[in-house]
């Protein structure tokens, strides 16, 4: 049995994009050339996308109509890296459509506005999270845009205890598909081995939630 479960964030962009390409218009896709998520939706009209990296790429653009032209973003981007594209994109091409609401995850934006304000907090931050996740890599450059060591890790095994010489206080942060077990093996360890005191820091209380999945539903009714 088939479940479907995409995240709803990146189903509105791939719905976006599906409706842009059925009335003609050019996509822009603002993101990460090589991402599963920049892959998959371009899959959806790949006849119809261009992908955009940067805000150098858009003085480069080359597009058939600029008044059929549409944009819409990878969901788990920096926000200011991608605002840097769309303010780009704005000025060449002043007509240029978007969707209503923005694209970005706001569990994306959350974490990396919470690295920002808590990373002045700590001497250094470890993020949790694969090598090739958007969302993490992005967490880490949050952290050392504020001046402090950042590093990435997919789990507690990885760490490196000459990393903690000096040092007093440090952040511990996730990607969003990091499962929290990871998390708390890292701070069971900390504990442990360095007598570090864990405090947890809550700055947005998140109560965004979605339906299920409707073949999850049928299959609910089913069983």
């Amino acid at each position: 049995y088939e479940i479907d479960a995409t995240c709803p964030l990146v189903t509105k962009v791939h719905m976006e994009v599906l409706r842009y390409a059925r009335d003609g218009y050019t996509i822009i896709f603002v993101g990460h050339r090589n991402h599963d998520e920049a892959v998959g939706t371009v899959g959806e009209a790949p006849q119809n996308i261009i992908v955009v990296e940067s805000a150098e790429e858009v003085d480069a653009l080359q597009v058939a109509d600029p008044n059929k032209l549409a944009f819409v973003t990878q969901t788990t981007l920096s926000v200011s890296d991608a605002m840097r594209v769309i303010d780009a994109l704005k000025r060449r091409f002043p007509k240029i459509r978007h969707p209503e609401k923005d694209d970005i995850c706001y569990a994306t934006t959350n974490r990396q506005d919470a690295v920002t304000q808590l990373s002045l907090e700590a001497e250094m931050v470890i993020v949790i999270g694969s090598q090739n996740s958007s969302n993490s890599l992005r967490l880490v450059e949050r952290a050392k845009e504020q001046g402090r060591p950042a590093y990435l890790i997919d789990d507690q095994s990885e760490i490196d205890p000459a990393w903690f010489a000096g040092k007093n206080s440090v952040l511990v942060t996730a990607g969003a598909s990091a499962p929290e077990h990871l998390v708390k093996a890292l701070l069971d360890r900390l504990a442990r081995e360095f007598g570090g005191v864990v405090e947890h820091r809550t700055l947005v209380e998140e109560n965004v939630s979605f339906n299920s999945p409707n073949s999850l539903r049928r299959l609910a009714v089913l069983g």
